[in-house]
């Protein structure tokens, strides 16, 4: 049997299952190359070994082996809480922090068998799209170290990316889920807003904030996404009513490992950032969004050009919400002087904000969620480019001046938080490499509840381009 970092999660679920190895080997083999590799790269923020080993013996001998992820090992992102365990948020205003419960997504995961092998870095407070903060070492590209991961889950990306993790689980309010996918040569899925029960969207302001999963396949990813759903007595339990009708056993590693079905797609490169920023796609986004059109069309997808009517309105209703989200971080008096540069300028920001100001920015949102799926509503999908650049280097961002920073954020990451304001899902894959040996993909939206023909198209797509199968120089 191949060493077990090699497996995809799928198979090492199988391997799991039939007893060849037992949750404490599996365990044991990925804490070993944490231990080796992180301290280059920086995925893990804290390692819980003792603590994964006792939870790994439990789950052998008291979770049922019909739990969807059982015995297979993944990371909390360190934006969420479990008990015992430092929770760091980030933040140098965090530092030392342990609480004493665990969040609702935690408790999902070891619900449905997960063994946590500790906490996975992030930007502070999850607000910037890399993972670059002054409280932890960055997260490192494994495919060029030099560069950064992307973020808000940038080390759940490097975790898996350098075989660290078969898969993990992530949280995005503008990308933070797909951006260090896309980076790290990783699938990463938004799921449509409510689906994920624990990370529904619904409790965040503007319902920006979803869970989902980051994998190195397709059919990992729906793995993982089922078992992020949780069931109450059998059934799943929503939290919502679902637009597009779900089966409730769990139905979307099936889409991913049929991989079924054509579809007519739209081709787009125009975002909603395109009035206030300078958008500016490079050439290898561009190279590998035609390398999936191409694909596409050779599978006998229906593929059509498309674009976005321009709007105005978007770029300061969005950058509201996220300096109104930031108002709440648990920051006051000295404790301010803790946080970053961007942080700091956000909170200071979003603590000025009327509820006026608020209020037109929410009903501008909707408006253009309302637009949106208007506009794209006779598409099966849409592709567009997964960034508008190359994975940037570490450093890369203004660390003094907000409006900069902001900026160039946008810049990186034009095609994401469109999905975030109007719920729909989404999916990166990559599809193609530069001459650098840096991993470039494009991103699939789909249909409210779209998941489904998501990981059918994904699939298609990666049997076709066996990305899949190629590894990082780390690894």
């Amino acid at each position: 049997m191949a060493d077990l970092h090699e497996l995809t999660a799928l198979e090492l679920w199988q391997e799991l299952q039939s007893g060849r190895v037992s949750p404490r080997e599996v365990a044991s083999h990925f804490l070993d190359r944490i231990e080796r590799l992180n301290p280059e790269l920086g995925a893990f923020v804290t390692v819980t070994r003792d603590q994964a080993l006792a939870r790994a013996d439990e789950v052998a001998e008291r979770v049922p082996r019909t739990a969807p992820l059982w015995g297979l090992p993944f990371g909390d992102k360190d934006l969420w809480m479990r008990a015992g365990v430092p929770a760091g948020f980030g933040s140098r205003a965090m530092t030392g922090f342990v609480p004493d419960t665990s969040d609702e997504l935690v408790e999902t995961m070891d619900a449905a068998g997960g063994v946590s092998l500790g906490k996975t870095n992030a930007p502070e407070f999850g607000l910037p799209a890399y993972t670059e903060s002054l409280a932890a070492p960055p997260a490192r590209n494994p495919w060029d170290p030099g560069r950064g991961a992307g973020g808000s889950s940038g080390g759940a990306a490097v975790a898996v990316a350098a075989g660290m993790l078969p898969f993990a689980p992530g949280s995005d309010g503008g990308g933070s889920i797909r951006i260090p996918a896309a980076a790290c040569g990783l699938v990463g899925l938004k799921p449509t807003r409510g689906l994920v029960p624990a990370g529904s969207g619904i409790e965040s302001l503007a319902g920006l904030v979803v869970a989902g999963p980051i994998a190195r396949d397709t059919a990992d990813a729906a793995l993982l996404l089922d078992g992020m759903i949780a069931k109450r007595n059998g059934r799943i339990d929503h939290h919502f009513t679902l637009r597009a009708p779900y089966d409730d056993d769990g139905p979307f590693l099936g889409a991913a490992v049929r991989g079924e079905g054509r579809f007519q797609l739209g081709v787009m490169t125009t975002s909603a950032w395109d009035g206030a920023y300078d958008i500016a796609i490079a050439p290898e986004a561009r190279q590998a969004l035609s390398v999936a059109v191409e694909a596409f069309s050779a599978m006998g997808h229906g593929v059509e050009e498309t674009a976005l009517t321009p709007d105005d309105t978007y770029a300061p209703a969005f950058r509201t919400i996220w300096q109104a989200g930031a108002a709440r971080i648990p920051a006051e008096g000295e404790t301010l002087s803790l946080l970053e540069p961007l942080t700091a300028w956000l909170v200071e920001r979003g603590r000025a904000l009327s509820a006026r100001e608020l209020s037109e920015a929410l009903s501008a949102l909707t408006a253009y969620e309302r637009s949106f799926l208007a506009q794209l509503s006779s598409f099966d999908a849409v592709l567009t480019p997964a960034m508008a650049l190359t994975p940037r280097p570490l450093g890369w961002y203004d660390q003094e001046d907000g409006e900069r920073n902001f900026e160039q954020q946008v810049q990186y990451t034009p095609f994401t938080s469109m999905l975030n304001v109007t719920g729909l899902p989404g999916i990166v894959l990559p599809v193609w490499q530069t001459e650098d040996g840096l991993p470039m993909g494009v991103q699939l939206i789909g249909r409210p509840g779209g998941e489904r023909t998501l990981l059918s198209l994904a699939a298609q797509l990666e049997r076709r381009m066996h990305w899949q199968d190629r590894r990082p120089p780390v690894w």
